[in-house]
């Protein structure tokens, strides 16, 4: 070969070289970034070119999918629907051709569109035989009538949220949130319709924010029922030993160095209360000195393993609960009662009564029971898993007394069963806010419930926003406590 042709014959294979790396890289390393464009609309339409598998709530589908109407003008074949979206979207969160996927819709996507690679051999059979590709489904772990009574109880009240749990499992069963918001409204891709719904669900458009999934991501002052946690620690590093000694608390009491008096809300007898009367009736003077002589590290720590100061994931991203790191005495003692830069979830909260629920154990908390796939085979099931164990056995079964009396003779009577083989522990709260506790307070009330035969079938935590309510009407046992026990009764009345 002379040497021009040679040059050529160089330059061609390194054409073909640079053509072959090019290829590959398209291919391998630029898959999922281009495969993820935005502007990338084939897989879009290869997304909603079949219906999507369906979310499950005790075997009946929250979900399903529609034709596309000519209307919408897009060349997307089925669009999302959804059974009672507004009071599942905390659940389901939603599917949108226009605006993408947010919750279980996103994180399950590959399962529902059937595109998981735990599915790959189902979609290459399917290609083989000419069969349209299918979605697989989610199991959820959440219980109909206790999600009815969740948010039809919070509906009359305005904002607010309900967690519910099952304290031996760690399952959610309810997980409702208000205002809220129907998925189905913006579920296409029509700029007149679906781009009107979502613009008015904005929070720039609707200050009620009707979107934030307030169970699983609003941080709230959990106020005096964070003192449930605050008597674990005290039981646990032995600043008390049982429900019933005198806590040598004195009234009034005032802050350590400071000249500031911690108030309680009334008239109330606290001087050397009991831990059981100081519960009872919510007493700020005798929590306060108990965080402090517990100690703002183990305070600290004994929140961490109730799981505060971490993000949960059920598998939807639940914010990180807040019990602060650094503080002065001063403020270890408001931190104790819920106030200072104390903040919590409604989740958290529930995962609080559930622990003591459970004796001492805490589990972690998921709502997908288990992944199915087209033909029906399981592809994943969850197994119940403990996180921690923030209490003894022992300590635990004291607070339950103490949580007990609350409800039986103290400010949480509203959320009593009232049915004969059903015990009910709980705690209220009213959680201040604004400067110099200017707002309308929020309603808290944690709760379980037991069964004779020594089960604890769930767990509440329900918060309140009402700012319309006269502020002297606020309280966690007045309006947040019916809804827990409505929430209880439904699924206990569910397992008969």
């Amino acid at each position: 070969m002379n040497k021009p042709l040679r040059r050529i014959a160089i330059f061609c294979g390194l054409l073909v070289m640079a053509l072959l790396i090019r290829d590959n890289w398209i291919q391998y390393v630029m898959a999922d970034t281009l495969k993820d464009d935005t502007k990338n609309r084939r897989v879009a339409i290869a997304r909603y070119a079949t219906p999507r598998g369906d979310i499950i709530v005790e075997g009946n589908p929250i979900t399903g999918s529609s034709k596309t109407s000519g209307d919408d003008f897009n060349d997307f074949e089925y669009k999302r629907t959804y059974k009672d979206g507004a009071m599942w979207a905390p659940v389901t969160g939603y599917a949108s051709q226009a605006f993408g996927a947010t919750q279980l819709e996103s994180i399950e996507d590959g399962i529902l569109t059937g595109n998981d690679d735990r599915l790959f051999f189902r979609r290459t059979l399917d290609m083989i035989t000419g069969k349209k590709q299918e979605g697989g489904n989610v199991y959820t772990t959440l219980n109909a009538a206790a999600q009815k009574a969740a948010y039809s109880g919070l509906l009359k009240q305005g904002k607010g949220a309900v967690a519910a749990i099952n304290p031996e499992t760690g399952a959610i069963l309810a997980l409702a949130s208000t205002p809220s918001y129907d998925p189905s409204k913006f579920a296409g891709n029509s700029t007149k319709v679906d781009g009107s719904a979502w613009n008015k669900l904005q929070k720039k458009n609707n200050p009620d924010d009707p979107m934030q999934n307030r169970a699983l991501r609003e941080i709230y002052p959990p106020g005096s029922t964070f003192k449930v946690v605050t008597a674990a620690a005290a039981l646990e590093h032995g600043i008390v030993d049982s429900a019933d000694e005198k806590t040598d608390s004195p009234l009034p009491y005032t802050l350590p160095d400071s000249t500031t008096e911690l108030k309680n809300e009334g008239n109330i007898p606290c001087k050397n209360a009991t831990l059981r009367e100081a519960l009872r009736v919510s007493c700020n003077t005798v929590f306060g000195k108990l965080g402090v002589d517990v100690g703002k590290e183990d305070m600290l720590e004994t929140a961490k393993k109730f799981g505060f100061n971490e993000e949960q994931f059920v598998p939807v991203r639940s914010s990180a609960s807040n019990f602060p790191e650094k503080m002065d005495r001063p403020q270890t003692a408001l931190s104790s009662i819920g106030q200072f830069e104390t903040a919590t979830t409604p989740l958290q909260m529930a995962m609080v009564a559930s622990a003591v629920a459970n004796d001492g154990k805490l589990m972690k908390p998921y709502m997908v029971d288990k992944l199915q796939a087209p033909n029906l085979d399981v592809i994943e099931q969850t197994d119940p898993e403990q996180m921690s164990e923030p209490l003894s056995e022992k300590n635990a079964q004291i607070l339950q007394s103490m949580m007990e009396t609350v409800v039986k003779e103290g400010t949480g009577t509203k959320g009593d069963i009232n049915e004969s083989g059903i015990t009910v522990g709980g705690k209220t709260g009213t959680a201040q806010r604004g400067v110099d506790n200017s707002e309308n307070p929020y309603a808290w009330f944690i709760s379980y419930a037991k069964t004779d035969d020594g089960s604890s079938p769930v767990a509440v935590a329900v918060v309140v926003e009402d700012e319309s309510a006269n502020r002297d009407d606020i309280s966690g046992g007045g309006l947040a406590a019916p809804i827990a026990r409505d929430v209880m009764k439904a699924v206990i009345d569910s397992k008969k």
